[in-house]
């Protein structure tokens, strides 16, 4: 590889992969209904990160048990809640990412907000490409092993407790994925953004399939060309690629509810 091919690499492969991972997590947390728990992760994953970053450790690890205490607390709020669930999973969601922005200056670390907040594509590195394959691996695996029930789970959530099916297990290994997967995507389009990611390409499709494999794949191949689109104009007008996707995502709902009303 030449210098320009190597520049181009990690990018390029990164884009794809938070593409395809991405809209199939959505896939997971949509059809459970549990999508806001995603907002709410991405953005509690602020604080682990910067306590990483100014200890000098690696921001995965801290990102990732930050947002799995954010998903927890939230989960056991909503116990104490019931009926305002919503209230208490976004001021737990304002909490961590006020904390977050608190403690970079506590800290004193050298942490660039605006790339966490919104990605920088084009900065991706070996690092990210064996976060994201990790990631990729571990959702895999999570629909090979469990694809039964994550159907049962969401069609009849309340008919799967009832059949004994381990409800608890799934949700908390989703929420463990949905972490890494939003921690992997940082790079790509920051801890903003992703939420986009991962409802736009579901949303579109979630009314045209017949199956939970079908949601999967075709809302991960427009996750793809979404990501993969909005870095390749990112490159030709010099703009970031992160908010282009995030762009991208709505002008897609857009598009789609146009074509909608024409063809009704």
């Amino acid at each position: 590889m030449n210098e320009l091919e190597i520049w181009w690499f990690s990018p390029l492969i990164l884009a794809l992969l938070v593409g395809i991972i991405c809209p199939a997590t959505g896939v997971l947390l949509i059809t459970q209904r549990r999508i806001l728990l995603a907002n709410l992760m991405a953005h509690s994953v602020l604080p682990g990160l910067v306590l990483a970053l100014a200890f000098e450790l690696d921001p995965t690890i801290g990102g990732l048990i930050s947002g799995l205490l954010g998903a927890l607390l939230a989960e056991r709020l909503n116990q104490s809640f019931k009926g305002r669930e919503e209230v208490s999973m976004n001021t737990v969601l304002a909490g961590f990412t006020a904390l977050g922005v608190l403690l970079v200056p506590l800290m004193k670390a050298r942490v660039d907000l605006e790339t966490i907040l919104f990605g920088d594509l084009l900065t991706a590195n070996s690092s990210d490409l064996i976060r994201t394959l990790i990631a990729t691996v571990a959702l895999a695996l999570l629909f090979i092993i469990r694809y039964k029930d994550l159907v049962f789970i969401g069609v009849d959530p309340e008919g799967a407790g009832l059949a004994k099916r381990p409800v608890m297990q799934i949700r908390f290994i989703t929420i463990f994925i949905t972490a890494l997967v939003i921690i992997s995507a940082i790079t790509a389009v920051g801890i903003v953004l992703v939420i986009a990611l991962l409802c736009a390409p579901v949303l579109i499709h979630l009314d045209k399939s017949t199956s939970l494999v079908e949601l999967i794949v075709r809302s991960s191949m427009t996750g793809l060309a979404l990501t993969s689109g909005g870095m390749m104009l990112a490159v030709t007008v010099d703009l970031p690629p992160g908010p282009l996707i995030g762009t991208l995502c709505v002008v897609l709902l857009i598009i789609e509810k146009v074509s909608e009303s024409i063809y009704a």
